[in-house]
């Protein structure tokens, strides 16, 4: 387990545009380093976002329709040819698996996170 990271202020933490997402596309990236997917989320108003996510323990119709966590106000980054916008939160499982952070209850596409 890792060690925590120094801390923060709350106001540190409001900066970061954290919003569920609905998974509404899911394409194979086989030019990525390390075995991804590229991932359209609809992230409310402000429409589809797009991500390169290390998630391909889930088969892609899993994914579709999914709601995810994700960060919406990073800067965008090239990843071998490909801007990914957000990034899609998860977590490791004991096999290192990444799961994928959802909701427990349905909630809008865009609602903020907390």
């Amino acid at each position: 387990m890792p060690d925590l990271k120094p801390s923060i202020t709350y106001d540190d933490f409001t900066r970061l545009d954290i919003r569920i997402g609905k998974v509404v596309e899911v394409q194979p990236f086989p030019r990525a380093r390390n075995p991804s997917y590229k991932v359209g989320v609809d992230v409310g108003a402000d429409g589809i976002m797009w991500s390169s996510a290390q998630i391909t323990n889930y088969d892609p119709a899993e994914l579709l329709g999914s709601l995810v966590v994700c960060v919406c106000n990073f800067a965008p980054k090239n990843i071998a040819g490909f801007t990914s916008e957000l990034l899609i939160l998860g977590a490791k499982n004991a096999e290192g698996k990444v799961i994928v952070l959802s909701p427990r209850s349905e909630v809008a596409a865009g609602e903020p996170v907390y």
